[in-house]
């Protein structure tokens, strides 16, 4: 995967990403989110992200957005960094909170997705959380080409299902199983909680609480019922800290 061309998918839908940050700040803890004084968005893409948690977080908190290309729909409130890789020009142990949402399946094949996930924890105070997001390997329908399975077929098939389809040239993202996720966390140095459950409640409270069905729904859907769909669950998230030494 290091030598396939690695193509934007940047969300440039601005009142989704401004729900985004909030379900994030929802995820790290509103206390946790107000201590900060460093955040650091890696892979920030149109940059709304990176300015609404600046907006909303304490006087002085300071924003850092990098991303492999510029293309940022908003640009004030935060500083912003161009980077080539996965590593990232800043000094160990920075930041307070590291933001990577969707990020992981772009960077390139398992090798790569660890030094990505090993640069986080290294900017990462001693004391810190990382927030990371990234589709599931067995969701239904693969959320960057819209295609139904894309991403449960070997490379070699998905390359030629992309071409078929007329989407594309190859299929360029690497997306994780629950497992994966979580065993590339722990050899980066972290421990992680699961957070997807807590991630669709988080959904529901902010985007659909003002609506009468949402309502019912904003009290906590069944863990059940959330147990039933988990191996194709659209979306994982995962907070971690820095396994302690």
């Amino acid at each position: 995967m290091t030598d396939r061309i690695r193509l934007p998918h940047v969300v440039l839908d601005q009142p989704s990403r401004v729900q985004k940050a909030r379900k994030i700040i929802e995820l790290i803890g509103q206390d946790r989110f107000m201590r900060a004084r460093r955040i650091l968005e890696v892979g920030c893409g149109s940059g709304v992200i990176s300015s609404t948690l600046a907006a909303l977080g304490s006087p002085g908190l300071d924003v850092q957005g990098v991303d492999v290309q510029d293309s940022r729909v908003v640009t004030q409130g935060y500083g912003f960094t161009l980077v080539d890789g996965t590593t990232l020009p800043f000094e160990s142990r920075t930041f307070d909170i590291v933001v990577s949402n969707h990020v992981i399946e772009h960077v390139g094949d398992r090798e790569a997705q660890l030094r990505h996930l090993s640069e986080l924890h290294r900017v990462l105070a001693e004391d810190g959380m990382i927030y990371l997001a990234v589709p599931n390997k067995w969701r239904l329908v693969e959320p960057h080409f819209r295609l139904p399975l894309l991403s449960w077929l070997p490379l070699g098939l998905a390359d030629r299902y992309v071409q078929w389809t007329g989407k594309g040239r190859h299929y360029d993202c690497v997306p994780l199983s629950q497992g994966e996720a979580q065993q590339l966390l722990e050899q980066s140095g972290f421990s992680c909680d699961d957070r997807t459950f807590a991630a669709v409640d988080a959904t529901i409270k902010i985007e659909f609480s003002d609506r009468p069905w949402g309502r019912p729904l904003a009290q906590g859907i069944p863990r059940s019922l959330l147990a039933a769909i988990r191996p194709v669950i659209s979306t994982l998230i995962f907070t971690g800290v820095k396994t302690p030494k």
